[in-house]
């Protein structure tokens, strides 16, 4: 039991001494610029179509998401999402430039075997999911503030 403990020990040394240290705090840098610059491409777009071109909330709204989901597949289909993601960390990866880098890039890779078996099913695998735990989730959250409400008035 002695060797053992004492080569968990040096395993343990030999880690910390070889693994490169973390920069914690540019990291969180980064990812809070660069997820606030997506952010505010998205406010730009949303300002384009409500306030310039007069369409209304929603609207504006849908058209937002879809600029920057758009926007966001196509830097993923073009090798510019993964480079960008390697700089801003967790800050490329807001909810929906995330998933739609999550969908492109699995519908990417599986193009060669064709469209159904390939690009459609494997697109769905990892999306599935994302979009199983989001139904769940909303259902969870309404329920209880439907009951909570009807309990407490």
């Amino acid at each position: 039991m002695g060797d053992y403990m004492e080569n968990k020990q040096i395993i343990k040394d030999v880690m910390e001494k070889t693994s490169p240290k973390r920069k914690i705090f540019r990291n969180a840098l980064l990812a809070f610029l660069f997820g606030g610059c997506i952010c505010l491409v998205g406010q730009e777009f949303l300002f384009l179509y409500h306030d310039i071109l007069k369409l209304d909330q929603d609207t504006s709204k849908m058209l937002m998401y879809a600029s920057v989901i758009f926007l966001a597949s196509l830097a993923t289909g073009l090798g510019i999402f993964d480079k960008f993601g390697q700089i801003a960390g967790a800050g490329s990866f807001l909810p929906i430039t995330g998933f739609a880098n999550s969908m492109t890039s699995a519908s990417l890779e599986s193009r060669s075997e064709g469209l159904v078996f390939g690009i459609l099913s494997n697109m769905f695998k990892l999306a599935g999911t994302i979009i199983v735990t989001g139904v769940i989730s909303a259902f969870i959250v309404s329920s209880i503030l439907y009951w909570g409400n009807l309990w407490l008035g």
